[in-house]
């Protein structure tokens, strides 16, 4: 019941999103980046796991079928059950299945599960023959007590078992390459569970019932022979020839069902690799045959060093069950979020009985696998080590690229917001109606019609002169706010508008943000200019949000902005706020993005090629398909880049980072600010506080990682064209992530 519960709610959402990576795509789609990443890095462990288990079954069955044939000629050797003979038979099924899988889509195992339904069903009409010859008060009492156990034993078998019927939610790690997918995957999925329960139970019932000698229960046989108790069981009332066959079945199914894990790990590896957050490598497609090579050869050589280095699975076994009721609660979770937020519309599968069904299947799944977690802290220790690992990998090595590249997704798909469900504002302070259009415009480029934008008028507070205020004019916030409305809504957008009373401008700022919670505050550097440098520092590391400024020229409008130059300071200026920014700008239209950054002009050939690759692959981070990346040499970096936007429309860069992720108003921004001929955008990126937390051990890895990257020639000069400030430990340039 937990199962079909379970399968519908998988069939609605992998048929809404029909893409590779399942429980991992849902997470991506419907939580976040961050929550994916943790989702596929556990699922991509639990089928490798599971992988591992059916190898070894696999060799486990064919070392005990070579024993069995061979003692039947003459006395066979001891080795054929040595761990040697298990490893080598193990490693080799993978190998083959790997190198089928890289060949040809699903790697052609289809013969296997074919053979094994033929051997069940021949199973299944012995055990109903035997069955109906054997007496009903025998029957009875073979399986009398039906619980051996107890409701604990009931709850803890369906902790451990239920890899057994994991299998529908592979069809949905595979999405992506199934054909009608919104009528396939629900009926794939249903006859999936449906077959395997018609299968497994009745030839459970058929082994516990005349599978046994009288006297003797299924238990006490399994507790005597745990590694052939089926097979022993099938040769009571079969014979031989039973024996002979569950060897036969169960060979077929541990090959089916490790290329079926090994499949699915590889779709899972696939799809995080694309999203950067795995090694990119693993996201290769062979261009004829279109199979993911490398996530495959890379799973199975995993598989493999698992099983050379965990002698006994039957933890390992449980941390992959474990893993599997967690990711089917999850799934649970999302397929409920993602028919409210109305992701699961059109022609897909849809649950009935909603939100039993989710609710239902999820708490179940959820109480399963606290339950196991409890009976069986091994596993729980192995998932949440685990879990740790990949956390410290994701938060070194991945984060930067996974959310740079999240951002650009918003922002070319801003219906990923909603089915995110988040809706936060863009604060936007006008006071010079010269600038409204260009403000308004690039406030609704960040809120890419799905966020709400805030307009915010400040009325200054007149002093009192002689006991008596003077008198409010508000015919000029009047003027300021009708125009800003009237631009967005004659470009499709609907903002909102806010006319407050304050004395000081920034802490009116500062509180309107916090009180409604912005997500991005976009201020213009014309309208403030008067205010000094270190309270707009102030503002901009106080307030908890993305800060964008711009300066523009009078006539500038976004509308008829076609040249972008977006200069950078090496691999490691990943800026989310401007990837979002930029592909939402580029999604309405084309527009040529430039990607520029300055070397010494001592660099040679060779490390500008490098640094030229290097910003490559953050240009298509950002803004895939439609940029080009300039390396120019001079000793003046900001004249340089003042330069070359001369032949652009606007420029978007970074603010610089220092101290303990303190941004500052450098020599090379003010300058910047002063002297481009064209819009300037600066833009500060907001981290989470919780992240914020580990600044101090961060700053440490980073300084350290930081003195490496220093020694290889050519690649740690990009960072020359941000003026550097001196903080209390050493200098961080804007190769350092803000």
């Amino acid at each position: 019941m937990v199962a079909f519960l379970t399968a519908m709610s998988f069939a609605e959402i992998s048929s809404a999103f029909p893409e590779n990576g399942g429980a991992y795509t849902f997470a991506k789609n419907i939580l976040s980046v961050r929550a994916a990443f943790a989702t596929g890095w556990i699922l991509w462990s639990a089928y490798i796991v599971a992988g591992v288990l059916y190898a070894l079954g696999f060799a486990s069955f064919a070392s005990l079928s070579i024993y069995s044939i061979w003692d039947l000629i003459g006395s066979a050797p001891d080795w054929l059950h040595g761990r040697h003979t298990s490893l080598l038979l193990a490693s080799l099924a993978t190998v083959v299945y790997a190198y089928s899988q890289a060949r040809k889509t699903g790697g052609g195992a289809g013969w296997a599960t074919t053979g094994k339904v033929i051997v069940f069903g021949i199973l299944l009409v012995a055990g109903l023959a035997a069955l109906l010859r054997q007496d009903i008060g025998t029957t009875t009492a073979n399986v009398t007590p039906f619980f051996d156990g107890g409701s604990g034993g009931v709850l803890m078998a369906m902790g451990f078992t239920f890899i057994a019927l994991q299998g529908f939610d592979l069809i949905a790690a595979v999405g992506g390459e199934v054909k009608r997918p919104s009528y396939t995957i629900p009926r794939a999925m249903f006859l999936s569970l449906g077959c395997a329960l018609a299968i497994y139970l009745p030839l459970l019932f058929m082994v516990a019932s005349v599978g046994v000698v009288p006297g003797e229960s299924i238990s006490a046989l399994a507790a005597a022979r745990p590694e052939s108790v089926i097979p022993l069981a099938a040769e009571r009332f079969m014979g031989p020839a039973g024996y002979w066959l569950v060897l036969v079945a169960a060979l077929l199914s541990t090959l089916s069902a490790l290329n079926a894990n090994l499949l699915a790990a590889s779709r899972i590896a696939l799809a995080m690799a694309q999203d950067r957050t795995l090694p990119a490598v693993l996201g290769d497609v062979h261009i004829e045959r279109r199979t993911p090579v490398v996530a495959i050869y890379a799973t199975a050589l995993t598989l493999i060093a698992i099983v050379f280095m965990v002698p006994n699975l039957t933890d390992a076994g449980a941390a992959a069950s474990l893993i599997f009721l967690v990711s089917f609660a999850l799934t649970h979770f999302t397929g409920y979020l993602a028919r409210k937020r109305g992701g699961t519309t059109g022609d897909c599968y849809r649950t009935p009985w909603f939100p039993m069904v989710p609710i239902v299947g999820g708490l179940a799944c959820t109480g399963l696998a606290v339950f196991q977690g409890i009976v069986s802290p091994d596993a729980t220790g192995i998932v949440m080590l685990w879990l740790a690992l990949g956390v410290m990998l994701y938060w070194s090595l991945f984060a930067r690229r996974a959310e740079i590249g999240d951002a650009a997704s918003e922002g070319f798909d801003p219906s990923i917001l909603s089915m995110r469900g988040r809706s936060p504002l863009v604060l936007v302070p006008i006071a010079n109606p010269k600038h409204v259009q260009a403000m308004t415009e690039v406030a609704n480029a960040l809120a890419r019609n799905v966020w709400r934008v805030l307009l915010l008028s400040i009325v200054p507070i007149p002093e009192e002169r002689n006991g008596e205020s003077e008198p409010i004019d508000l015919r000029a916030t009047e003027s300021v706010i009708t125009n800003a409305m009237r631009s967005s809504y004659a470009s499709g957008d609907l903002p909102e508008a806010l006319i407050t009373f304050a004395r000081a401008p920034l802490d009116e700022i500062r509180r309107v943000a916090e009180g409604h919670q912005c997500q991005t505050l976009l201020l213009g550097l014309g309208d403030i200019e008067h205010i000094r440098e270190s309270e707009l520092e102030s503002l901009l590391n106080d307030v908890d949000a993305d800060v964008a400024f711009m300066r523009t020229q009078d006539e500038w409008t976004l509308a008829a902005t076609q040249k972008i130059l977006v200069p950078v300071g090496g691999l490691g200026d990943q800026h989310e706020l401007r990837a979002r920014l930029l592909s939402s700008v580029c999604r309405s239209s084309k527009r040529d993005v430039t990607f520029v950054t300055v070397l010494s002009p001592e660099a040679t050939e060779a490390e500008a090629e490098r640094v030229r690759r290097d910003i490559s692959k953050l240009a298509d981070l950002k803004v895939p398909g439609i940029s080009t990346v300039n390396v120019i040499r001079a000793k003046d970096a900001t004249a340089a880049i003042i330069e070359e936007a001369e032949e652009h429309d606007l420029m978007v860069l970074g603010l610089q980072s220092v101290g303990r992720g303190r941004k500052v108003f450098g020599d090379f921004v003010l300058r910047i600010a002063r002297e481009a001929p064209c819009a300037t955008i600066f833009l500060s990126r907001q981290r989470p506080k919780g992240f914020q937390l580990l600044d101090p051990l961060r700053d440490e890895i980073v300084d350290s990682l930081r003195n490496a990257w220093a020694q290889s020639p050519g690649l740690g000069r990009g960072d020359q064209h941000e003026e550097r400030v001196a903080p209390e430990r050493p200098t961080r340039g804007t190769n350092e992530p803000d």
